[in-house]
């Protein structure tokens, strides 16, 4: 069924399948960016490709493959999901910079130069010393702005992010966390850094992972809403929008490997030494794809205009895609 504003969640990695694909529809989401790589190397990402090829196939009704922000008017004209890949992680791209132009022909519109840890990149949250943005990160940025690629900085630390801010040609994004003035996770984003990306057109994505929330899986609607509310007062309503972090129905082998790829034996807790193995909880408003209706109500509970609760639930994301995914110039 047609409809007149989009609804973009730029952050999921669930476990999929056609009973998520179908919870997507029903609960109207035009466009979902999903991770597609962890700690994956170039080849293992290709695999990762071809499954959703196969889903691609085999789902032809519910979903496809997105590239470019014309491709969410065509899941809202035709009732269906566009999927656009990114990855968490720089690791697909080796130590290759001609890997970015293929990753980016083969569909990839998202990467964070880091994941928790230092990469070839920059520094990520998790390490003590942050030493900026290499030499080859800024390579790399400078490819990713001339082809088309975003700059994601949702995993990286605070020098970092303003570094690569600084550098890109076009703004970043932080698909998915919240300020830390409301929440202090170690993945939440300084004031400072928020100022920022707001000043350089960037975009942030809200989380609904119970580990950047305020009370964890406990945390309420209203508490979330009035977040989002606190942050648009900050910096703007045309920056904000959701990147879920959906991680539904993973089992705790996965976020084992999110957490240590190949890099430890040791168990390493994510979000902060008091973070208990395995995944949280999700909280009661926000179990799965159906839920969105339940942003959307409670945004409006704590003042946004229909117009702003448009905005925030996907037409700022599609007003990005469409000035982020093409070549430079274009």
């Amino acid at each position: 069924m047609a409809t007149t504003q989009p609804l973009v969640d730029c952050l999921q990695y669930a476990n999929w399948s056609e009973p998520i694909f179908r919870q997507m529809r029903d609960g109207g989401v035009h466009a979902v960016h999903v991770t597609i790589a962890y700690h994956e190397c170039f080849r293992e990402m290709v695999l990762n490709i071809e499954n959703w090829n196969a889903n691609f196939e085999r789902y032809p009704d519910l979903i496809f493959a997105g590239r470019s922000g014309d491709d969410v008017r065509r899941a809202m004209r035709e009732g269906r999901t566009a999927i656009f890949f990114g990855f968490q992680n720089p690791s697909p791209i080796e130590d290759d910079l001609g890997l970015v132009e293929i990753c980016h022909t083969l569909g990839v519109r998202f990467m964070q130069l880091t994941y928790n840890n230092q990469s070839l990149l920059a520094t990520g949250c998790y390490e003590n010393e942050d030493t900026g943005i290499t030499r080859f990160g800024r390579q790399v940025i400078a490819e990713m702005n001339r082809v088309g690629m975003v700059v994601d900085m949702s995993h990286s630390a605070e020098r970092s992010t303003l570094e690569a801010m600084e550098l890109s040609r076009r703004p970043i994004a932080i698909t998915h966390a919240n300020p830390d003035w409301w929440h202090p996770a170690m993945r939440n984003k300084s004031d400072t850094v928020l100022r920022a990306l707001a000043e350089s057109g960037g975009m942030l994505g809200f989380s609904m992972y119970p580990h950047h929330l305020q009370n964890g899986s406990g945390c309420t609607l209203e508490s979330y809403c009035a977040m989002i509310a606190g942050a648009a007062e900050r910096y703007g309503v045309g920056h904000i929008g959701i990147g879920s972090d959906l991680c539904q129905d993973q089992p705790d082998s996965v976020v084992t490997w999110m957490r240590n790829g190949r890099w430890t034996k040791q168990l390493d807790f994510g979000e902060g030494s008091s973070a208990a193995p395995g995944f949280p909880g999700q909280p009661s408003w926000f179990r799965n794809n159906r839920d969105f209706g339940n942003i959307s109500g409670g945004l409006r509970k704590v003042g946004f205009s229909e117009e702003d609760v448009a905005a925030i639930m996907g037409g700022n994301w599609l007003r990005f895609y469409d000035e982020s995914f093409g070549a430079e110039g274009q």
